[in-house]
Order: structure tokens, then sequence, then C-alpha cells
């Protein structure tokens, strides 16, 4: 069984260090900017962030970095890439080549490291004209929530960039469903792995069920408060010496509890840390995964 684990160890190792992309350790949450528009229903538009800054994580602005164009002609929106791309902000702020079609849902998603500060700009592709914010907004919490009232736009009868407003519009509902979700996640993530460490008795589970519902609580909402009142800075900051006391409660908890309610094969307790590694390990990597295919919860 030890031979089995150190595989399993060392290949989810490889994985990790092989993800070309820093990420955050579990299932944590992921800065995000939410804006919702109200009062354009009946047209198509896409919508993008002009960013004060030439890059932000995995986006930047065409020819900031080497082979970073990423749209190419044949692609399905290849146009509407060129068409943010020929826009010229008189601010400077650039356009980072993300952008979504929100014509359907009425809402604008940038899930994994938006910008710090921003402009908000529409493409109507009917009619060929932008409309921008005429303001700068900022992320204002971990997660930023915005909401634009677009009722009286008409943009038929626009002849230059029209402009729009932003107001804020944090969204305390969906803030706890994110939290939930991402704590049950982490948990399914640990009761599984601990599972393949041998450590199947009820009391086991519920010890790791408990211990994670309790320190991905504390730790999810003190960095939202933190962020929220105090910026990303002090985000990261705290994140760190956070997460590094998250893994160093758990594994103390594990230690004194799981062995005591092994079965003889696994009563050693030189799994339990590797368990607590390898777990947080692999939460980490399913994170990063998650933060692109759902955004704005992981």
């Amino acid at each position: 069984m030890k031979k089995n684990v150190f595989s399993m160890v060392l290949c989810l190792l490889i994985m990790l260090i092989s993800m070309p992309a820093p990420v955050y350790a579990d299932i944590g949450p992921k800065p995000s900017v939410v804006i919702d528009f109200a009062g354009l229903a009946t047209e198509k538009y896409y919508v993008t962030l002009l960013s004060e800054m030439a890059s932000t994580g995995p986006y930047s602005a065409l020819g900031v970095h080497p082979n970073n164009q990423r749209y190419h002609e044949g692609d399905e929106e290849y146009e509407i890439w060129e068409k943010f791309l020929s826009y010229k902000d008189k601010d400077g702020y650039y356009f980072l080549q993300y952008f979504s079609d929100c014509t359907e849902n009425s809402r604008f998603t940038w899930g994994y490291y938006p910008p710090h500060k921003f402009k908000i700009l529409l493409y109507f592709p009917e009619y060929d004209k932008f409309v921008v914010s005429e303001e700068v907004y900022e992320r204002y919490a971990f997660h930023s929530y915005y909401k634009v009232d677009a009722t009286d736009l008409a943009i038929q009868s626009v002849t230059q960039v029209a402009n729009i407003k932003a107001v804020k519009n944090y969204d305390y509902t969906w803030e706890l469903i994110s939290l939930l979700a991402r704590i049950l996640a982490t948990i399914t993530i640990e009761v599984l792995i601990a599972l393949l460490f041998g450590f199947r008795a009820k009391k086991q589970l519920y010890i790791i069920g408990i211990t994670n519902i309790v320190t991905q609580s504390i730790l999810n909402v003190l960095l939202n408060i933190t962020n929220y009142y105090h910026g990303s800075l002090m985000f990261v900051f705290n994140y760190l010496w956070m997460e590094a006391l998250v893994i160093f409660i758990e594994l103390k908890v594990y230690s004194v509890f799981l062995p005591r309610y092994s079965s003889t094969e696994t009563r050693k307790k030189w799994p339990v840390p590797l368990y607590a590694l390898t777990a947080n390990g692999v939460s980490l990597g399913i994170g990063f995964y998650l933060a692109y295919l759902i955004p704005g919860i992981f």
C-alpha cells in the first residue's frame, strides 16, 4: 500500500508542477468582476473591460508579450476581436483580448485575474458602434459586482461613442452560494483522497468533514472581509499566512484523531501528514481548473 500511495503522490506532484500558470491552494475564492446589464434585451452586444495596466494574469494587450495573440483568422469571433482591438481609448486604457457575448444572459463575468482599474466597453455589431463607461471603476471587493442600466440608451441614434454609468451591486446571496459550493467541493475532494489513503472509518470521515467546514468557512469569510475593506494587497498578505495556518491546523487535528480510529493496518501515523499535503495539493489543481470552468464561484 505504501508503494501505491507514494506513486500516486508523485504523479500528482508532476501534474501540479507542469501547470503553466500560478494557482491558489485549495478551492479558495478567485477574484472576479461581474457586471449585470438592464435595458439591452433586444440587442446583440459584446462586453470587455479596458485595463489601466497592459497585462493581468494570463491576459495582456496585443504585443505586450511574444506570441500573445488570442484570436486568429478563421476563429469564430475573430472579427469581434478585431473591432475591440481597433478601439482607441482616450485615456490609454488597454484591451486585454478578453471579451464575452452577453446577449443571452445580460451578464459579463471576468472570473480570473480581472483588471484592478478598468472601463466598461460594449460593442454592438449590428450598428458597428461602441459604448464605453464615462468613469473608471475598480475592484472594490474580492468579487466586485456592478450594474449598468442602459434602458435610455438609444444605440441606433448614436453618432459617436456613447457613455454609460455603472453602480455597485454587491450580491450577498450569490456570495453565500459560492462559499457553500467551495466548502462542499473541498470536503468532497478531501474525503475521496482519504479513502485512497485507507481512512474509511465513519468517525475519520466525520473528523475530516467537520475540520474542513470550520477551517474553510473561517478562511473564506475572513479573506472576503479583508479584500472587501482593505483591498487586494492585504488580501494576498493575509491569504499566505492564513492558508499556512489552515494546513497546520489540519495536520494537528488529523495527526491526533485519524490514527485513533484506524484499523491495525492504518494505525501508523506516517500517512496522516502525507494525506493532508496530498489533499491540499489535489484541491489546488482542481481549484485551478474550476476557476476557468465556473468563473465567479471558484
